[in-house]
């Protein structure tokens, strides 16, 4: 309407000629002739023309074109075709089928074409997007790039598809890309590590995608966090405000971040060979670098001037102590005052007995927490089996026997029962790095023999080292189910015979003089 209303402007009030006006504005004379006819047909003077707004002039000068295309088409039903578009996932229905559906019953109605955008227009109306105002220094949004690349294995030609991490600070823009193995939580988290370092300091809010390394659900009966994210973020002082599910419009700058940095970095390397994720990230630096530096032409800067007078000033400081990536486990303390981690064991002070408690646990420690209290805390143990155990956690009377217990107490105990005990014990021993965590098991099957006697103790012990099963609830089925007499006379050999004679800790007779 614009047009038109120039096109009036200049025959009212500058009282131009046709040739002339249709100089000035491009506009043929006679569609010039046509608005002056209408004009003056619908009695308006040239003030109400420039202040009636578009859609009153158009009802003004055109109400019979308007007045055509309803009575000639019939509306589709917005509403309705929007809430049967909702329910496509169940009832696969497709815009094609209700465009067909609308023209059985109005054939004279809008094209399939038209029938699209009327009705993308009016979805528009629905879900307007606002245009997102950035603070400083407040959001950082972290996504995945849906282009991976591609790492080759020099020993087994094997192909692994790299990870690539992208953040991006909301005032600036400024980003931060990095390559890791894997998606999983530990590459997730150290990847906002890196990236902290990177910008020299951390935001007040982090944007995250729902994947499952960050948010367990995101829905109407609330947000749950996983809790090493939280944990992470929690040492950094940050907020988690997840973006909701299917909905890009709540990180655009991610969006804009990935699709730039595909566009800018990760497409120059399609002919490129990487044959290890670090040797990735040595390639991204440079290019990150050049990136950020470049120009952006309707700031006439680049994102790392933006980053410094914007977003930088206002970051937090970094701790003092980079984060160390830890997992999480809720447990009951056992009736032995110990909890149990990946079949490793771990002592708490025994008045904690059958109380929940929280492990918090990285590659190198084992912290255990009862009501977000320090209760205890040891080395992480690797081998199946292992117990840790402090002195400080037991009742006096356990300690009094720990105090008493040694490895050579142990022997002693073992030899006065047989010489297959003795094999046990000194298997027991092998089989861990420090030798006190063999106690708990040694006295278990030793203490068998005041129940079951010291001859029945032996043949269980010898027919579970032949068996190769030296478990002490495998040693103890034996026993109940006296194993060792249901073998025949020929399989059954003598304790001290040749069978078992040649086992590295059988002791010879000379041990014994």
């Amino acid at each position: 309407m614009k047009q038109v209303r120039d096109v009036l402007r200049l025959h009212s009030v500058m009282n131009l000629s046709l040739r002339r006006i249709e100089g000035a504005t491009g506009v043929a004379k006679s569609t010039i002739s046509d608005y002056i006819k209408r004009f003056k047909a619908s009695q308006l003077d040239i003030e109400q023309i420039n202040v009636i707004d578009d859609d009153a002039l158009r009802l003004k000068l055109f109400a019979e074109q308007i007045t055509d295309v309803g009575s000639n088409r019939a509306i589709p039903d917005m509403s309705f075709i929007h809430k049967e578009m909702k329910l496509r996932k169940k009832t696969k229905v497709t815009l094609q089928l209700l465009w067909e559906e609308y023209k059985e019953s109005n054939p004279n109605g809008y094209s399939y074409t038209q029938f699209r955008f009327y009705y993308r227009k009016y979805k528009q109306m629905l879900n307007p997007s606002m245009r997102q105002t950035h603070l400083a220094g407040e959001k950082l949004f972290v996504d995945y790039s849906g282009l991976t690349m591609p790492i080759y294995d020099q020993r087994t030609g094997e192909v692994h598809k790299a990870q690539i991490f992208v953040a991006v600070l909301g005032a600036s823009g400024y980003t931060f890309v990095h390559a890791t193995h894997s998606q999983t939580q530990e590459d997730f988290i150290y990847s906002h590590v890196m990236c902290y370092n990177f910008f020299g300091g951390v935001p007040r809010v982090v944007v995250p995608d729902n994947l499952k390394s960050a948010i367990i659900s995101n829905n109407k009966n609330g947000i749950v966090i996983n809790e090493s994210y939280a944990d992470l973020n929690r040492h950094y002082c940050v907020a988690i405000e997840p973006a909701r599910p299917y909905k890009p419009k709540d990180k655009p700058k991610a969006e804009q971040g990935v699709q730039a940095i595909q566009r800018y970095i990760l497409a120059r390397f399609r002919h490129h060979k990487f044959f290890s994720v670090d040797e990735l990230n040595d390639a991204l630096s440079p290019l990150l670098d050049r990136y950020n530096n470049k120009i952006v032409k309707h700031l006439q800067k680049s994102r790392f001037e933006l980053f410094k007078e914007i977003d930088q000033p206002y970051l937090s400081p970094l701790p003092m102590n980079s984060y160390v990536y830890k997992q999480f486990k809720i447990a009951r303390v056992n009736q032995d005052y110990h909890v149990t981690l990946e079949k490793c064991n771990y002592s708490v002070p025994f008045k904690y007995i059958k109380e929940e408690v929280e492990l918090r646990y990285s590659t190198q420690s084992v912290s255990i927490y009862h009501k977000h209290k320090l209760i205890a805390t040891h080395p992480r143990l690797r081998r199946i089996g292992d117990t840790s155990t402090l002195s400080e956690h037991m009742p006096s009377s356990h300690q009094y026997v720990n105090e008493k217990m040694n490895p050579q107490r142990l022997r002693s105990w073992a030899k006065n029962i047989g010489e297959f005990s003795s094999v046990f014990v000194e298997d027991a021993f092998d089989a861990v790095e420090h030798k006190p965590n063999a106690y708990r098991k040694i006295v278990a099957v030793l203490s068998l023999a005041k129940l079951y006697g010291t001859t029945e103790l032996e043949l269980a012990l010898m027919y579970a080292t032949k068996m190769g099963t030296i478990t002490t609830k495998s040693i103890k089925s034996i026993l109940d189910k006296k194993l060792y007499l249901q073998k025949s006379s020929n399989n059954i050999v003598p304790i001290g015979q040749s069978l078992f004679n040649t086992h590295s800790n059988i002791r010879g007779a000379d041990e014994y003089k």
